[in-house]
């Protein structure tokens, strides 16, 4: 039999056992060794459609640990200014966090802008990962202006959200956030904090959320796992003076 359908073979069968409850999100799949056994195929043959399953988000690698079954994935709305933990209870996932830093930096230049501040100004900064059910999900860098930064990090941060510190503890209303989304690779630190390979495919958010007055208290690089997550937005038309307006306009006279 060719070595691709061997290999289909294989992933498809993986594939259905799972879509059959057979192996659950969180199972760690048997070894290579004992998949070889079972096939009576090649390595590089078990090794192509594992990689495959990796691609469709059914598999992940986890480096020293081995191969285990992915949750469908997380679908996160952009249609409204939200944290991490909330993101996660709507879709009835246990949002946990783990502080990898935090201490005071001068602010470099893409800092200092977004929070209206003087390049090289001290600023707070915060790094943690974020996990959904254990999994690591988002590998967040969080950067705020010293004052606030200092009373933040007096609380536990792998309990208590950045958001609702700064709303129900700290008085400072967040009232909308600018967005910017964009498809990069994982960098060493950013694979290491989410236990992906240097290179996995990452949704990098950089998010500044602001006050009453338009003022920026929070800024944020976040680097989702694109393998777990997914973007949804709902897009509503603005009217205006569209080809298809005007053709309809003419037609009506």
């Amino acid at each position: 039999m060719p070595a691709a359908t061997l290999y289909a073979r294989i992933e498809e069968t993986i594939a259905t056992e799972i879509a059959q409850g057979e192996y659950r999100p969180g199972d760690q799949l048997p070894t290579e060794d004992e998949l070889l056994q079972r096939f009576q195929v090649s390595r590089i043959t078990v090794r192509r459609a594992i990689q495959n399953l990796v691609s469709r988000g059914l598999l992940e690698i986890r480096r020293g640990r081995g191969t285990f079954v992915l949750s469908p994935r997380i679908e996160a709305e952009l249609t409204k200014l939200t944290g991490f933990v909330e993101d996660m209870k709507s879709v009835g996932r246990r949002a946990t966090a783990r502080v990898v830093s935090q201490g005071v930096i001068a602010a470099s230049e893409r800092v200092a802008e977004r929070l209206e501040l003087a390049k090289g100004t001290k600023v707070m900064q915060i790094k943690r990962v974020r996990l959904a059910d254990d999994t690591p999900i988002s590998f967040d860098e969080t950067y705020l202006p010293l004052p606030l930064g200092k009373q933040i990090v007096r609380n536990d941060l792998r309990l208590h959200p950045i958001f609702t510190l700064l709303e129900e503890e700290y008085g400072v209303p967040l009232v909308e956030a600018d967005y910017e989304l964009e498809a990069v690779i994982a960098t060493k630190a950013v694979a290491d904090a989410l236990q992906v390979t240097v290179g996995s495919p990452i949704f990098q958010i950089e998010r500044t959320s602001l006050t009453i007055g338009n003022q920026p208290v929070d800024y944020e690089v976040l680097s989702y796992r694109g393998d777990l997550v997914r973007f949804v937005t709902r897009l509503l038309r603005h009217p205006g003076n569209s080809a298809g307006t005007r053709a309809l306009r003419s037609r009506k006279r």
